[in-house]
């Protein structure tokens, strides 16, 4: 694939220990069409989705296609507390190859179920946030037609914007409600921390005609957690399986400035940790990603160390 770039050690970077104590001494260099080792402990893969062609699309700040190399650089000063047994790899970025961003989508696909099907945790960096699409394809492909995935997206936006004009970054969750309509299948929903100043009236009135589920920013908050809890223990209950997918813009600026679609109202990282931990331990999450850091906006790399401390957390639990 002309779109395929591999892995850059010089993205790894950080102290160096001898003994595998940062995430740069502990990470594995990878290739897509090499043959996966067989594993019997728990292998993660880091894969960039290295576009912004759908923020563009979407009228919004572009850049985003150098979030993935952005995270790398310092979840790679991270202590690393994983097994010596457990799998760190990277795999490099997929590309966009000018506006073909729907192949793009296609290829993140084929590349996830071919982590899945190799007993392999997708951990998806982007990235503009069209991604989704892409990233949930790759799990049904994957798993039987009976099994249910449930997508919980932390986000500002509800990203259920029609593609009438093509995918971008908006769309990715009305694309998926409108084929599980198409299909008669139920469409499994839950966006945390929405705003109404972040979402027009017809997007709200498409969750509810379509049945998403969705908790307003104003109540996805430390002083709501029980009920922020309870909502999230209904919907895990109701799915088979779990996709996370966490968007940076969701944030309040004064912890991700550097994001497509910067905001002051946003929500902060102790919700989303308590909640990322109520999602692991229901032990259904087949897969994550961290979607549109934006670096030339960034200060100081508060962002990208924010979706680093983020995976960070995740893979440790998981682990």
């Amino acid at each position: 694939m002309s779109n395929y770039k591999l892995p850059k050690k010089e993205n790894w970077i950080g102290r160096s220990s001898g003994h595998q104590l940062y995430l740069n001494e502990k990470v594995e260099l990878s290739n897509i069409t090499s043959k996966f080792p067989f594993n019997s402990h728990k292998t993660f893969a880091l894969l960039g989705y290295s576009s912004d062609e759908g923020v563009r699309r979407n009228q919004g700040r572009v850049g985003a296609k150098f979030g993935p190399d952005s995270i790398r650089k310092q979840l790679g000063k991270m202590p690393n507390h994983l097994t010596q047994e457990t799998k760190l790899l990277d795999f490099g970025n997929l590309e966009c190859n000018g506006q073909e961003l729907e192949n793009l989508q296609k290829q993140l696909s084929n590349t996830v179920k071919m982590f899945l099907d190799n007993n392999t945790i997708p951990i998806i960096l982007g990235g503009s946030h069209d991604l989704a699409y892409g990233h949930y394809h790759g799990l049904l492909q994957h798993l039987p037609k009976n099994k249910t995935i449930g997508i919980i997206n932390f986000d500002a936006h509800f990203d259920l914007r029609p593609n009438t004009d093509g995918n971008n970054s908006g769309t990715p969750f009305y694309q998926l409600a409108m084929e599980h309509r198409v299909q008669g299948t139920p469409f499994k929903y839950l966006a945390l921390g929405v705003r109404k100043d972040a979402n027009t009236k017809d997007l709200y009135d498409f969750a509810e005609a379509n049945q998403a589920f969705y908790l307003q920013r104003k109540y996805f908050c430390m002083t709501h957690a029980e009920h922020v809890e309870l909502r999230l223990i209904q919907f895990i209950e109701d799915v088979d399986y779990l996709y996370t997918t966490i968007d940076l813009d969701g944030f309040s600026s004064a912890y991700a400035p550097g994001v497509s679609a910067a905001s002051p109202m946003g929500f902060s990282p102790d919700i989303v940790l308590k909640s990322l931990k109520l999602i692991i331990e229901s032990e259904k999450l087949m897969a994550l990603d961290v979607v549109e850091l934006n670096p030339k906006y960034d200060i100081d790399d508060q962002t990208a160390k924010l979706a680093a401390s983020l995976i960070h957390y995740a893979i440790h639990k998981l682990a």
